[in-house]
């Protein structure tokens, strides 16, 4: 006479399957990755991020495909996501229109923000060694020379350079996870006030990048403490958007 079978199967001590066997019938198949639904999701984002999209500006999906060079089906669907992570705005029987950030918004991203990456500063001046010091010149000098050709795109490319490469430093992957979840819009945020704001931000750089080099903590923290308020400051005091 046959046993009856276990509903279950039989579990080690720990808790771990020891037998069984996997069914095809009641698999949950894991979805293979979407490609394009991916690329057209960055695109889009850094679209809004460098503000070739502007907030406000509505959002035709038969446009949007035709610049990109796909179908509508994709486009459609970046557009919920980037609904649901707050860069766009999805308004009944209007359609998408880049989301218009307030200050507030700005605010409060922009504080959380300074306090991230002046303990980031500290930590860096900890552990920074000689080639990282040298690095750390050469992303200045790739700021100074956007700067000089009046490259917007490139000041807050080498900005967040910059600031990342300080951020790697600083040696804590908690620390660097949570300002990676602001980084985006933080450059949002930055690049309308990047030309105006860019000689004295280079020079508060060159401050930085002199404390990380001696190893003065308190300094680093001190310097991209106030460093990070003027760029807050700044946001606040520029010109409007319609």
């Amino acid at each position: 006479m046959s046993q009856p079978v276990s509903p279950l199967p039989d579990r080690g001590p720990t808790g771990r399957r020891t037998k069984g066997t996997l069914n095809p019938a009641t698999a949950k198949r894991v979805e293979r990755p979407a490609p394009l639904r991916q690329v057209v999701y960055d695109a889009l984002a850094e679209l809004i991020i460098n503000r070739t999209l502007e907030p406000g500006q509505h959002l035709v999906e038969a446009d949007l495909a035709e610049y990109l060079g796909v179908s509508r089906q994709p486009v459609r669907e970046a557009l919920q996501r980037l609904q649901s992570e707050g860069w766009v705005d999805l308004r009944p029987a209007q359609g998408a229109f880049v989301h218009m950030p307030t200050d507030e918004e700005a605010d409060q991203l922009l504080s959380v923000r300074t306090v991230l990456e002046a303990h980031s500063a500290r930590l860096a001046a900890d552990k920074a060694g000689d080639e990282d010091v040298a690095r750390l010149w050469e992303l200045q000098k790739a700021g100074l020379e956007a700067l000089a050709a009046e490259d917007t795109e490139g000041l807050v490319a080498a900005n967040a350079a910059l600031h990342a490469f300080i951020t790697e430093l600083s040696g804590n992957a908690v620390l660097a996870e949570m300002i990676g979840m602001v980084d985006r819009r933080v450059r949002w945020y930055y690049t309308p006030i990047a030309r105006p704001r860019s000689h004295d931000a280079w020079q508060e750089h060159e401050e930085l990048i002199n404390a990380i080099a001696a190893g003065d903590a308190p300094a680093a923290e001190r310097i991209m403490n106030q460093h990070t308020e003027r760029t807050r400051q700044a946001f606040h005091e520029r010109p409007k958007e319609d």
